[in-house]
């Protein structure tokens, strides 16, 4: 079965790795790297869904493909509310499995250039003076410059040049752009990688 996906997957242009079992898959640190995962629900030691759950606590975002010989609606629910991409009963047409890594693929870039975004927001919002972040802060709570200028005791010319650098530097052209560049900042910062893996 494995000689046989891997030779699938591999006549469509992708790189393949096999792994023995869950811990040595999270040991190798190839869960930053792009692409996704293709697990069997019946895994040695933890199951598939336990090593789901487990990557998840873990805040790893690569995008599974689930199979299984054994699978039942319970189990298919449960994984696609965990955000599992697809879930293949044995057996499956080949095309559908494609079509499935095709899809967790098509995910895996999306997260990533999700994460560029915020990674470069946290470089430009990095870039602001002390001062140019606490007028970019109020400005993204909906304060005014007479507002933020009686708080931060400056004049309001100052807090208009303040805010004009930091949206500048944060090379956005309007306050709802401003906005959802600053609410990304939470989020957790790129990973660099080139070619797609299964």
């Amino acid at each position: 079965m494995r000689d046989g996906l891997d030779n699938l997957v591999r006549s469509v242009g992708y790189r393949t790795k096999h792994f023995v079992s869950a811990p040595a898959f999270l040991d190798s640190g190839q869960y930053n790297d792009p692409g996704c995962l293709l697990l069997d629900v019946r895994l040695p030691g933890m199951s598939g869904l336990e090593f789901q759950e487990l990557l998840a606590e873990r805040g790893v975002r690569m995008p599974i493909v689930f199979m299984t010989g054994h699978g039942d609606i319970p189990m298919t629910v449960r994984t696609m509310k965990a955000g599992a991409v697809d879930f293949l009963t044995k057996p499956f047409r080949e095309q559908d499995m494609l079509d499935a890594l095709e899809s967790a693929l098509k995910k895996d870039r999306k997260i990533r250039a999700e994460l560029d975004q915020i990674a470069d927001a946290r470089n430009r919002y990095d870039s602001l003076t002390s001062r140019e972040q606490e007028v970019l802060r109020l400005v993204v709570q909906g304060q005014m410059n007479k507002q933020i200028a009686f708080e931060l005791g400056l004049s309001e010319i100052t807090v208009k040049i303040h805010r004009g650098n930091a949206i500048r530097k944060m090379g956005t052209t309007s306050i709802p752009q401003l906005v959802r560049a600053v609410e990304s900042l939470g989020a957790s910062e790129s990973t660099a990688g080139s070619h797609p893996q299964v």
